[in-house]
């Protein structure tokens, strides 16, 4: 953008303006600038007047400790204000000293206390203040993750941990009680309860959801119908997966059958699946029939040759006495002596195989279907077909046609149970809209069917034609107007063959050029007197002032002959 051209032409125009004009301009101006100013002043002394002076020492307070902090501020002569309940404002300058100061003495005490009660050890504690100590700091961090929660302003969490023992029949169980105060307008849903369960009892050992007591600012108990609110959730989960299963199958029916019928809307089509929701689990074992040897032992024995004699001893008495008897003498023999034993250990092998059953088993899906039939021109009495239509029933092939490929569709197991059925109805709109259309119907239709896709490119497209249109009316025009409001008063100020002795010489040229350019016109060739030349032009131009303005001539005639005759008079 050219902005010393642009201003140029507002100093042109300003000049043209009068000076009622420029005083309306100048005051609308300066009214203007002088409202931004305001605005913007206004809303920065607002902000800085908010935050100026006091600032807040402490919000959301308890009021003992309320009544302590402003106890404090009394006693240490800081001047403060309370703008609205349980808040507490005291000036700036001193705010981070005194909260410094107030927490160094343990206010607020209504905060919670979490480990931090273990960073310094106190000598001599005993083993009961170790505990105590661990309770108070447990509880404190199970607050403390309570109170993050969006819904809740504050809670308190106290855990009766019973002592163990060594005897199971007398052990108790430890159990939990928590408190929370709602902010105003908000509950807990029923997710939000159990998840605040589950984090205390997973906090402390043994602890089981059903020793977890909920309750409200109120009293009342919060999480009781948990088993109910599982149960209904599970219900509302299965009902919607149930709901999203038939939608699309039935939308597969629809497109499958839509394109020969004629269009979605000349098809209706209805599933109903039963689900089967239980969840199921079997384990399986499978034995191997074919034996796999796993070990095998065999020991053998074998002896051969003649075993030593035996000495043969004689009965005790007189006999044995005498001498050797006949018949006892023992006497060698042979002898061959083999022994084989094996042992084999076969595997018996087996399969041990665990399935579960999938989310949602299908038990039974059926199908009803509703689909438009055929239309044609209805002939008249001579034979010839009219404009309007007569409704033609699908035959049964076409029937069976239609049930095979919904059946296809969407897996239909006859086995199962599963059940379709096709009807073949007259839709009443669909015979309106195919009969004769007037021109207002067949001007829709088109609309619809050639301009409406189009509709967002048109959009672009007029916008555009607006734009080009305003460009050629308004902004093309009045930038003319200027450029020659420019150039009239260029031509206005610019002396009629003059030139200045500090003009550009580029103008000079310019003007020499055309000068030529006219002698050349006009056939003077080169012998052409300059002076005559000013003398006839100066002389035209005379000559039509005096036509357009006679008055003023003559009054500078006469102005010119009473000059010249007062010195005749003066003598």
């Amino acid at each position: 953008m050219d902005f010393k051209a642009l201003f140029l032409q507002l100093v042109v125009l300003s000049g043209k303006l009068t000076q009622i004009q420029k005083t309306i301009i100048g005051a609308a101006v300066a009214g203007i600038v002088a409202f931004l100013i305001f605005l913007v002043v206004y809303t920065s002394e607002g902000s800085s007047r908010n935050n100026e002076g006091y600032q807040v020492l402490f919000d959301q307070l308890s009021p003992q400790d309320a009544a302590q902090v402003v106890a404090q501020l009394e006693k240490d002569k800081i001047p403060y204000r309370i703008p609205r309940d349980n808040v507490i404002e005291v000036p700036k300058e001193v705010v981070y000293k005194e909260r410094i100061t107030i927490a160094s003495m343990g206010i607020p005490k209504e905060g919670h206390v979490g480990f931090e009660l273990f960073d310094k050890q106190e000598f001599g504690a005993t083993n009961f203040d170790q505990e105590v100590k661990f309770r108070r700091a447990l509880e404190g961090e199970l607050a403390r993750s309570i109170d993050s929660l969006s819904p809740v302003e504050k809670s308190s969490v106290s855990l009766a941990l019973p002592k163990e023992t060594l005897f199971v029949a007398e052990a108790v169980p430890p159990s939990a009680s928590v408190m929370v105060q709602l902010y105003e307008d908000r509950k807990l849903t029923p997710k939000q309860i159990r998840g605040i369960k589950k984090l205390v009892a997973a906090a402390v050992p043994k602890l089981t959801l059903e020793n977890v007591t909920l309750i409200d600012s109120e009293g009342e108990s919060l999480g009781d119908s948990d088993a109910d609110a599982m149960m209904g959730e599970l219900s509302q989960m299965q009902q919607q997966f149930k709901t999203k299963e038939e939608k699309k199958q039935e939308e597969k029916i629809i497109n499958v059958l839509s394109p020969f019928i004629g269009g979605k809307e000349r098809v209706v089509a209805k599933v109903t699946i039963e689900y089967d929701f239980s969840e199921q689990s079997s384990t399986s074992e499978k034995f191997d029939p074919e034996n796999v040897v796993r070990s095998e032992q065999t020991s053998e024995e074998k002896r051969e040759g003649t075993a030593p004699a035996a000495a043969v001893g004689g009965v005790p008495g007189a006999v044995s006495n005498i001498g050797p008897v006949p018949e006892l003498n023992g006497t060698a023999s042979g002898e061959k002596y083999e022994k084989t034993q094996g042992t084999t250990n076969f595997e018996i092998s087996k399969t041990v195989s665990t399935t579960k059953m999938e989310f949602a088993r299908i038990k039974r899906i059926t199908a009803a279907v509703v689909v438009d039939g055929k239309y044609e021109p209805k002939k008249g009495s001579s034979g010839e077909p009219s404009e309007e239509v007569e409704y033609v029933a699908l035959d049964q092939t076409q029937l069976d046609a239609i049930t095979s490929l919904v059946k296809q569709s969407i897996g239909i197991d006859d086995t199962r149970g599963d059940l379709v059925t096709v009807r073949n109805f007259e839709f009443q709109g669909t015979k309106g809209s195919l009969g004769s259309k007037d021109a207002a119907s067949k001007t829709t239709e088109f609309f619809s069917t050639y301009v409406e896709p189009f509709m967002p490119v048109f959009k672009y497209i007029l916008v555009a034609i607006i734009l080009f249109i305003a460009y050629k009316k308004v902004i093309l025009p009045f930038a003319d107007r200027m450029l020659e409001f420019s150039r009239e008063e260029e031509e206005f100020e610019k002396p009629i063959l003059e030139l200045g002795a500090d003009e550009d010489e580029d103008l000079v040229e310019k003007v020499q050029q055309m000068r030529k350019k006219v002698e050349n016109q006009l056939g003077l060739g080169e012998g052409f007197n300059e002076d005559e030349l000013k003398y006839d032009v100066l002389l035209e131009k005379i000559r039509e002032v005096a036509e357009d303005r006679p008055d003023e001539i003559a009054s500078l005639i006469q102005a010119l002959i009473n000059e010249e005759s007062a010195p005749l008079r003066g003598q």
